[in-house]
């Protein structure tokens, strides 16, 4: 059969790209940097969008939404904010025909302009935690694009919230990390996720600190599929967010953000997809089963039909591939390029013998199953599957992570996974030169893997890896 993608082996980028286009899950938009994400691939970040959505409001946070533009003044406000970001910028300076009387900046994140109306919103403890999350699209003009991992303009949930002690505001950017972004990731999503204290060096322009949550992608690297901040008191003071206390002073509160984007959607291509596609784990998958009719026959439309009612009916996500008239060996391809996690496939000498062939697109395997107990073994399958892609993807990162002494030692094991090395073995001079030769302190955590709460606790690991 003829090669549709390029190996991974051989050149994972151009594997990466090559699964994108040819699953049809995303295209290059018109300007450089921006993309088009096609039906295939919004029916899994809407998926994704729902799940995160429904741990975010558990969490107690509400949906709001605030305006694309920000006056550029806002973001001057908050100094070390700016700095960070001012590379990635994209400034509009004209609109309606007329030179602007104050250049705007297209929304890198919101952390200003929600500030703002934080403080407009925020008069007494009693209004406090004010907890709040848009869905959007943000710009950062990127040099070197790559779709789903680094683009122009991506969409993205950022949470924004108010509280009246740190402790509170440490509290909840935890629980978001652990309950909404870990829990998402793990059990859905089948990633195993690092999660760790990002380096001074790393952290959130603005933050006092960062939390991440890394993976390791199918060639050793990592990818960043989100971040959880606390801001302190800086973008209180910058934007006046102040409360009334219960003893009638007044305080400034203590704010986070938080978020994660369609980049996680390039993590779930470069941690499960093999040389045949895309692989989705089944509570993921917008489509877990997908019915095909091999050929006609007396008798083989209606019987893919009563399997498709009976999985609907049994609450599995399913489609029915009824096109005959194309070629079945190129409708199978384009199912295993998708990632549908089983495929039912039915024909006139299946359903004479009384069966259908469930296929698993996690392992590869083909099943004769009698026609009356298909449901129950695509449901097994479905289960079966989610946890074997989670199993494989934790295989890969243990084989591939390496405990080791010394920055030359950590420094050399990342060049083909990630390395866990004592903090102070590293520090901030180690990290710089390790920066120059292409290497990353991904995450602090400490020596039992849990996350710490601050850098300056002891014992300290560091979490090194090439990164995308």
């Amino acid at each position: 059969m003829a090669r549709v993608l390029t190996p991974r082996a051989e050149d994972f980028p151009r594997w990466y790209q090559d699964l994108i286009a040819k699953a049809k899950l995303a295209d290059n938009g018109p300007v450089r940097g921006t993309m088009v994400i096609r039906p295939a691939g919004y029916a899994i970040w809407e998926r994704m969008q729902a799940e995160m959505d429904n741990r975010i409001k558990a969490s107690g946070a509400e949906n709001a939404y605030f305006p694309l533009f920000i006056p550029e003044d806002h973001l001057k406000r908050e100094a070390e904010h700016v700095e960070g970001f001012s590379p990635e910028l994209a400034v509009v300076t004209h609109g309606g025909g007329k030179q602007l009387a104050e250049p705007v900046v297209v929304r890198p994140t919101s952390e200003t302009v929600i500030g703002e109306f934080m403080a407009k919103w925020i008069d007494s403890y009693r209004d406090l935690p004010l907890l709040l999350n848009q869905w959007a699209n943000v710009v950062r003009w990127e040099l070197r694009p790559r779709i789903f991992l680094r683009t122009s303009e991506f969409l993205w949930q950022e949470g924004h919230t108010a509280h009246a002690t740190r402790q509170d505001a440490r509290a909840y950017a935890r629980k978001i990390l652990h309950e909404a972004y870990e829990d998402l990731m793990v059990n859905v999503l089948a990633i195993p996720v690092q999660v760790g204290l990002k380096t001074a060096r790393e952290r959130f322009a603005g933050a006092t600190a960062t939390y991440t949550l890394e993976g390791m992608m199918g060639d050793g690297k990592a990818l960043q599929l989100g971040t959880s901040h606390e801001l302190g008191q800086n973008f209180s003071l910058a934007f006046g967010i102040n409360y009334t206390s219960a003893t009638g002073g007044v305080e400034l509160a203590w704010t986070t953000s938080w978020g994660t984007s369609t980049r996680m959607l390039g993590g779930l291509i470069m941690c499960h997809g093999d040389d045949n596609g895309l692989r989705v784990p089944p509570k993921l998958a917008p489509v877990q089963a997908y019915v095909m009719v091999v050929k006609d026959g007396e008798g083989v439309a209606e019987a893919a039909g009563r399997l498709h009612d009976g999985l609907r009916d049994a609450g599995v996500r399913v489609a029915l591939d009824d096109r005959t008239d194309t070629p079945f060996g190129r409708r199978a391809v384009d199912a295993e390029l998708r990632g549908y996690p089983v495929r039912v496939e039915i024909g006139p000498r299946d359903l004479a013998a009384g069966n259908a062939v469930v296929v698993r697109r996690t392992d590869g395997s083909k099943s004769p199953v009698p026609v009356a107990d298909v449901v129950g073994a695509v449901r097994a399958a479905l289960e079966a599957d989610q946890q074997a892609l989670y199993d494989q993807a934790l295989a890969r990162r243990r084989a591939r992570t390496h405990e080791v002494g010394t920055l030359a030692e950590a420094i050399e094991a990342a060049a083909t996974g990630w390395a866990r090395v004592p903090w102070s073995a590293v520090g901030a001079q180690g990290e710089a030169e390790a920066n120059a030769q292409g290497v990353t302190v991904r995450c602090l955590v400490r020596a039992d893997g849990s996350v710490p709460d601050a850098e300056d606790e002891p014992d300290l690991v560091a979490v090194l890896s090439r990164a995308y």
